[in-house]
């Protein structure tokens, strides 16, 4: 489904992806981890084809990574923006179809077809006419899962779904998104700050760091040693009742890291392993 080989990403003359290759199957649901900064939305712009690599080479199902595929469906961070949407949930899912982002499009009798198929994926036909500004954030993740699968795509990238959500609706849209994958036989890539709400649905996970790359099982890749090697400092891995927690000294680099991307204002500059804010 995608293939890196000996990829670097520069982004603002940053290095953000440094010579890393890594491969991922057709039916995978890979979570993708790592601190604020890594290059966790940077990867999905690439793989959306909208950052080209400075070095290597970026394949989606066999072919380059080109904008606009419609192979790849594609959830960004919107929630913020949607509170305010007075457009019905139906509207909003159909401002997408045929590539129309601005203003509604005319819709033919399989375009209709297609909006409904979407709504019933996702659960969410009883929200068709209530206006987005109406709905809770864990109905907007749906809409915005809705979007993303408009085209029948055979790859999904999620882009921090689970932010500012209660573990009630964290569990929710998880739990949304496996039945999808399962029912669609497609790949999932889902983007997220904490490990825990993403056990038990994840085929393997990927956690970025200081431009490097760590693909493999959870109990392979989430480890002290892995970890550290990635951070570049010690970084203790502590598994308790189910929930895994990564820690730095007495911090867990993965709260942390949540509070300070949601604009808390909880910055620990101890964290040697902290790089620079604006693109988790």
């Amino acid at each position: 489904m995608i293939k890196f080989q000996n990829v670097s990403l520069v982004l603002g003359g940053r290095t953000v992806l440094s010579d890393v290759s890594f491969e991922i199957s057709p039916t995978e649901f890979v979570g993708v981890l790592g601190p604020n900064g890594a290059g966790k939305t940077t990867l999905m712009r690439a793989v959306l084809g909208l950052i080209p690599p400075a070095q290597g080479s970026i394949a989606i199902l066999g072919k380059p990574a080109i904008r606009g595929n419609p192979a790849v469906g594609y959830m960004p961070q919107l929630r913020g923006q949607m509170a305010h949407l007075r457009l019905s949930c139906r509207d909003f899912v159909a401002g997408v179809v045929n590539g129309y982002r601005l203003g509604l499009p005319v819709l033919g009798k399989a375009d209709h077809a297609e909006i409904d198929r979407v709504l019933d994926l996702v659960g969410a036909r009883s929200l068709a006419r209530r206006p987005v500004a109406e709905t809770s954030g864990g109905e907007r993740q749906r809409l915005l899962l809705a979007q993303a699968l408009i085209g029948k795509p055979r790859l999904l990238l999620l882009d921090e779904p689970l932010i500012s959500l209660d573990p009630h609706h964290q569990r929710s849209v998880i739990e949304l998104v496996k039945s999808v994958q399962t029912e669609l036989g497609i790949g999932v890539l889902l983007s997220a700050h904490e490990l825990n709400p993403l056990l038990g649905a994840l085929d393997r996970v990927m956690y970025l760091a200081r431009g490097q790359v760590a693909l493999g099982n959870v109990d392979d890749v989430i480890t002290g040693p892995v970890l550290s090697q990635l951070y570049g400092s010690e970084i203790d891995v502590v598994r308790l009742k189910g929930r895994i927690f990564v820690m730095s000294g007495r911090y867990d680099v993965e709260h942390d890291e949540h509070r300070h991307d949601d604009g808390a204002g909880h910055h620990h500059h101890q964290h040697s392993h902290q790089t620079h804010p604006g693109d988790a």
